[in-house]
């Protein structure tokens, strides 16, 4: 991977290059039970809630991750979907890792360290219910 400078982020939302981010979901219920769960470890709240679908965020800012029915035929997610949300924490990780399995997720990559990736990097991975891979991931510097 490519060197790249740490201190320079690109915020997702109002202001950055991605405004947000929407995974097709078969069932606003089932989708809201995982999401909920896996989400709160990141620190990512509803910001918008109907029987469409739902947004969520940080407390008090733009909804910037979405679930909801795709606007046309039946979802259908592919492997190569894959969104990494920023965690707080390596405790986060594993307790978006952990909630999301309680909550009706698959596992596609347990909790740890992924030098591969980036020398710090400690991610897991999820499938929600109806197969969108979503990743929590940290970059901490190293101890």
């Amino acid at each position: 991977m490519a060197e790249y400078d740490e201190t320079v982020l690109d915020s997702v939302g109002p202001g950055g290059s991605i405004d947000h981010v929407s995974v097709a979901i078969s069932d606003v219920a089932r989708a809201r039970a995982f999401y909920d769960a896996a989400l709160a470890p990141l620190g990512l709240v509803i910001r918008f809630d109907s029987d469409w679908g739902v947004g969520y965020g940080k407390p008090n800012a733009f909804a910037q991750f979405w679930v909801h029915p795709p606007l046309e035929g039946a979802p259908s997610p592919g492997n190569g979907v894959h969104i990494a949300l920023r965690a707080p924490s390596r405790a986060a990780v594993d307790a978006f890792h952990a909630t999301g399995l309680a909550a009706g997720g698959t596992d596609a990559g347990a909790p740890g360290l992924r030098p591969h990736y980036h020398p710090d990097e400690d991610a897991a991975f999820l499938r929600d219910p109806d197969g969108n891979q979503i990743e929590a991931v940290i970059h901490p510097p190293a101890p």
